[in-house]
């Protein structure tokens, strides 16, 4: 590498945030250039295939699908956050794709538009998390001690349960003490705040009520109430 990495990014995107708090934990200088996804540029759209963020520029190759870019980062960089055992590594390879999942019923929870199936949305999600209950060590991290990608990867997804609570309490991560902890030990970490800009709460706010959805219409009367 003749050069910073650069990192193709977009503010809200969760993949993103995972690249980000693994580029932060192994102290590798890198370049964040956020772009509009409504908006991409023709130039991101040469590099990227799919048309997604995140891409990680390396020299002059681009690397795109968050997951790929984390398994390039653990094969090239220092501080490994994989287990170095090759049975522990698969399951927690796993593990982030469980996490990959979970982010689409997120995604459903707050796109759909009608009563039934957003109720049908908390269950899944409720369903989910259970399980992820059961596995979970939290002692602080995912699985004990030492941070892993899996930590870097559910870091993102607590963060839009910050938003969620408020707007209303829907049950999704009640009854899992481990899983509290764990969010607790994920929002204070450095690499995990750094993740988002300043102006995420808001950004995601905006973008929740440009759904046009079912939670679009309880978080504006929940501002309404206010």
């Amino acid at each position: 590498m003749t050069g910073p990495l650069k990192l193709i990014s977009h503010k809200l995107c969760p993949y993103v945030q995972r690249a980000v708090i693994a580029l932060t934990e192994k102290g590798v200088v890198f370049e964040r250039i956020d772009i509009d996804l409504a908006n991409k540029p023709d130039w991101f759209l040469k590099i990227s295939p799919l048309g997604k963020t995140p891409v990680l520029v390396v020299d002059d190759k681009a690397i795109f699908e968050s997951a790929v870019i984390l398994e390039y980062l653990e094969e090239t960089q220092p501080t490994p956050l994989h287990p170095a055992d090759p049975l522990d590594r698969a399951e927690h390879r796993a593990w982030i794709e469980f996490g990959s999942v979970v982010l689409n019923d997120i995604a459903g929870f707050y796109a759909v538009r009608d009563e039934a199936t957003f109720k049908g949305k908390i269950i899944q999600l409720e369903q989910r998390f259970a399980r992820l209950e059961e596995r979970l060590v939290a002692a602080p991290w995912f699985d004990g001690e030492k941070f892993s990608l899996v930590d870097a990867v559910f870091g993102p997804v607590f963060r839009y349960f910050d938003t969620f609570g408020g707007i209303a309490d829907f049950g999704v991560l009640a009854g899992k003490p481990k899983l509290a902890r764990w969010r607790i030990s994920l929002a204070a970490r450095a690499s995990v705040r750094s993740a988002v800009s300043a102006d995420y709460t808001a950004l995601l706010a905006d973008f929740i009520d440009r759904r046009q959805s079912w939670l679009s219409g309880l978080q504006a009367a929940k501002r309404a109430a206010a």
